[in-house]
């Protein structure tokens, strides 16, 4: 069988080739609906058809990949905040002979921490991230430096070596943090996948991050569920139905998705096709 692998956060789901109508960026213009669902996002009217479009991120991740990713560039913007605050505290150290007591090991920091330990499939973020270590390293072996220098009495030194570290080190740290968090956000381009059940009439469409590959998969590599959850996937009742096996090709897995599987909401019967811009959360 034929299949499209998508992206949505850190998972990638196929789909079968003869299940998916065609793909189109995602733009927020959907009729929102009343409905307990905390996946279903609204209604596209698609080739006459009200289509209802499902978040794939939170029916396999139980979050949308926007808030995942919000959640992100908060976190990047916090970071960032405490090493203004982490200088800062280093300049009156270094000028007035305050104590200091934050993180001098680059190791021990919290970023650095959260850095070390952080997974992302997207290269461009990873490539950014990578460039952190260098100024993040240096930044933090300043300390020591200056509180050296300053027990040895010679803080003009020790003054003229922070300002010329502020002025390299530091501001390369804040551009890498700012980097991050636009790479975050304008990588983020969502689609809906629209499916079909007949070939010709929308079924539902489905909400990914974007579009990877393609592949061929014979019957006998698609493993059973029980290997889902042993990568990560907590499986509800409304996910088990859509999941139909697990693929394995070398270090990677991949889920086959069953797009049936989601039912239309019965209130889409009085449903009356208008589009508006007013939902969606991205």
């Amino acid at each position: 069988m034929d299949l499209i692998n998508f992206r949505v956060g850190q998972k990638t789901i196929s789909l079968k080739i003869l299940d998916i109508l065609l793909t189109e960026r995602y733009e927020g213009n959907l009729t929102s609906l009343p409905n307990g669902n905390p996946s279903f996002l609204g209604v596209k009217d698609y080739m006459g058809t009200p289509t209802p479009i499902f978040d794939l991120g939170i029916i396999l991740n139980n979050q949308s990949s926007y808030e995942i990713n919000s959640a992100l560039v908060e976190l990047l913007r916090t970071k960032e905040e405490e090493h203004k605050s982490w200088l800062h505290a280093l300049e009156k150290s270094v000028m007035k002979g305050h104590d200091f007591d934050k993180a001098r090991d680059a190791k021990q920091c919290a970023f650095g921490q959260w850095l070390y330990s952080f997974k992302t499939e997207n290269e461009d973020l990873k490539a950014i991230l990578h460039r952190f270590e260098e100024p993040h390293n240096r930044l933090h072996s300043l300390a020591d430096k200056l509180l050296l220098l300053c027990e040895q009495n010679k803080q003009q030194e020790a003054i003229v070596m922070l300002e010329k570290e502020r002025s390299t080190t530091y501001v390369k740290l804040m551009r890498l943090f700012e980097s991050a968090r636009e790479q975050i956000s304008l990588d983020h381009k969502p689609i809906i996948v629209f499916t079909t059940q007949d070939g010709h009439k929308p079924h539902i469409g489905l909400l990914v991050d974007q579009v990877e590959d393609n592949m061929h998969c014979e019957e006998n590599e698609i493993k059973s569920l029980s290997e889902i959850t042993n990568i990560g996937f907590e499986i509800d009742p409304q996910t088990k139905k859509m999941m139909q096996g697990l693929i394995k090709r070398g270090n990677t897995h991949t889920v086959l998705i069953d797009p049936s599987a989601i039912f239309r909401p019965e209130h889409l019967q009085g449903y009356e096709p208008e589009e508006t811009e007013s939902y969606g959360l991205f």
